[in-house]
């Protein structure tokens, strides 16, 4: 693996980090979009299960923030009962390059994990 290093003088591309996490910080947001951003469409109850370990009062205030930050859509379907599903908004689509590859680090590091083991 080659050695990166970060240079002197870069606060702009620092601060652009800072206020990016800012929007995606916390245990759940990346959980959440990565849910919707792999299968395109989630109903509440779908991202409930994906993402081990949030609650229902947690899950609804996340989605709420996403919402707000225009990463995700919340749709109200006129069904029986009413059925809510999530999607990206073109600018939450922006992410799947950063989902991916976060998922394909996190796929290499668990394989560098067992194979120190």
């Amino acid at each position: 693996m080659a050695d990166y290093v970060c240079a002197v003088g870069h606060k702009k591309e620092i601060m652009a980090v800072h206020d990016a996490m800012d929007v995606l910080n916390g245990k759940w947001k990346i959980s959440i979009i990565s849910s919707i951003c792999y299968y395109n469409k989630r109903r509440f109850s779908d991202i409930l299960s994906d993402v081990n370990g949030i609650s229902n009062k947690m899950l609804s205030k996340e989605l709420k923030e996403l919402e707000v930050n225009k990463l995700i859509k919340r749709t109200v379907l006129d069904t029986q009962p009413v059925t809510v599903q999530y999607n990206l908004t073109e600018y939450g689509k922006t992410l799947q390059t950063i989902i991916n590859n976060l998922a394909d680090w996190g796929i290499k590091h668990r394989q560098m994990i067992i194979d120190d083991m």
